[in-house]
């Protein structure tokens, strides 16, 4: 064996990948495959699908999707440490070796068929055309819908602790929720804030022991259970929240100036309108070939019913769709 391994890993780049970019989607194109979604899960499927050849438009509001709000990412394979916007810069940078159609901000409205290809279309009146599509539109963090929460996002309601933690060094913040997220939240917090409230709807902290115990060690963590937040309070900036006890019915007035809300995540699956089979949680419900209740339509990652939604997950899954995807066609063109 050559003791001089450097050739293994200065592999050339495929002369498609080279030479490609990524360009403009076209509407009145007729794709081989369109992935809705532009998380690890659609990005990994863009990947597969286009080194295999096929046509492809990718629609998404944005690249990254939940990944973006993530802060330290410590548990994908090959990095022990990176940053969630970090690993999706190095996802996108990947992608875009690849000639992958994108029509990115643009959310999808519906999804439907017509005249034997599938039909995608978009906010703004977008719509875009193709023989085969994956699903892997993820989730996005679930509101409490309570008077003042819509107008004050950015303003110290917030769904990411990872991101905005440190803008509440010395203050008192409230985090919403008894699950893991909300948990990991609180000991994200500890660090920065004075003290923190734990409000929870539920008779017992659902989160697991090891980050229960941890909070509870800081002594500057109070926990409300089996309460739930009626208004969030504030003009320019959060102000306070009202309390409602849901064993008293009693109210009280927590004077906070953060509101991290952590009560779960909502899988993206509005605009499917009764298109495809889903559970009760709204998840796409899928076998393990990725195949949905539709022929020619796939899904993968965390909007379907696969347990563990994790990047490492969707990405794979991301992959598996595409291969499933890429035999559905070659069997069709047979």
């Amino acid at each position: 064996m050559s003791e001089n391994l450097d050739f293994i890993f200065d592999v050339p780049e495929a002369p498609q990948a080279a030479a490609a970019s990524a360009r403009a989607a076209e509407p009145g194109r007729l794709y081989d495959i369109a992935i809705l979604g532009g998380g690890p899960a659609g990005l990994s499927a863009a990947v597969y699908t286009a080194r295999k050849r096929l046509d492809c438009l990718m629609v998404s509001p944005d690249i990254g999707g939940q990944v973006l709000w993530t802060g330290e990412v410590e548990n994908y394979i090959g990095f022990q440490y990176i940053q969630g916007r970090e690993l999706i810069a190095l996802f996108k940078k990947q992608v875009e070796k690849f000639p992958i159609a994108q029509a990115i901000g643009a959310p999808v409205t519906r999804l439907g068929e017509t005249g034997g290809a599938f039909t995608v279309e978009t906010v703004g009146g977008g719509s875009f055309r193709a023989r085969a599509v994956i699903v892997a539109t993820g989730k996005r963090y679930r509101r409490l819908e309570v008077p003042g929460e819509a107008g004050l996002i950015g303003k110290g309601v917030s769904f990411c602790a990872t991101c905005d933690a440190p803008l509440f060094e010395g203050r008192t913040v409230a985090v919403i929720g008894g699950g893991n997220s909300a948990l990991t939240a609180v000991n994200d917090l500890v660090r920065y804030a004075r003290k923190i409230f734990v409000v929870n709807i539920a008779a017992r902290i659902q989160a697991d022991p090891i980050l229960v115990e941890k909070a509870r060690a800081f002594g500057r963590v109070e926990f409300l259970e089996e309460a739930e937040v009626a208004e969030i309070r504030g003009r320019e900036r959060v102000e306070g929240i009202r309390v409602i006890s849901r064993k008293t019915g009693v109210e009280s007035d927590l004077a906070v100036t953060g509101v991290f809300v952590e009560i779960g995540l909502v899988p993206n699956t509005d605009f499917l309108d009764g298109f495809l089979a889903l559970n009760k949680q709204g998840e796409v419900i899928v076998d393990c070939f990725c195949n949905t209740s539709r022929a020619g339509i796939f899904a993968a990652g965390d909007v379907t019913t696969v347990p563990e939604k994790q990047i490492i997950v969707a990405a794979g899954e991301g992959a598996k769709a595409a291969l499933t995807a890429y035999k559905y066609l070659l069997n069709r063109e047979g």
